[in-house]
């Protein structure tokens, strides 16, 4: 059986995965937006749908990038629009901006706690050391 690469972080709304989860995800799924978290924004299964929302290296341009794109999912999950993000693999930027969308709507208290309820919905992420980090900038309370 073939793995489609991407699982529902909030169901039926919110999805997160790798660029090969675009093909499956669009033939399984009704979504009206796609975010390519990768830096370098490559050929797209979805160029219609997509918007290039990278999540850069280095500590300051990090944490910009991650609160940018953050604002850009939430506020189309609040406008009623399905959105599915992704990065390359889908483990490691596609996970920190899973772990920031749980803080932002408000389903997990700390960013462990929702690293570890995006690791139950799709164990393949793995967010680096500096990803963690830039997170806890951000949600620090």
């Amino acid at each position: 059986m073939e793995k489609n690469n991407y699982e529902a972080l909030i169901p039926n709304r919110i999805f997160v995965g790798g660029v090969d989860g675009v093909e499956p995800l669009l033939a399984n799924e009704q979504i009206d937006i796609i975010f390519d978290l990768r830096v370098a924004s490559k050929d797209h299964p979805a160029e219609s749908l997509k918007v290039h929302q990278p999540i850069l290296d280095g500590q300051n341009e990090q944490v910009d990038s991650i609160k940018a794109g953050i604002h850009e999912v939430v506020q189309a999950y609040n406008q009623g629009k399905n959105v599915y993000f992704h990065c390359n693999s889908g483990g490691g930027r596609a996970g920190t901006m899973a772990v920031a969308t749980l803080m932002e709507l408000n389903l997990a208290e700390t960013v462990e706690e929702a690293e570890e309820m995006a690791k139950a919905i799709r164990s393949k992420i793995n967010l680096k050391e500096d990803q963690r980090d830039s997170l806890k900038r951000i949600y620090s309370k």
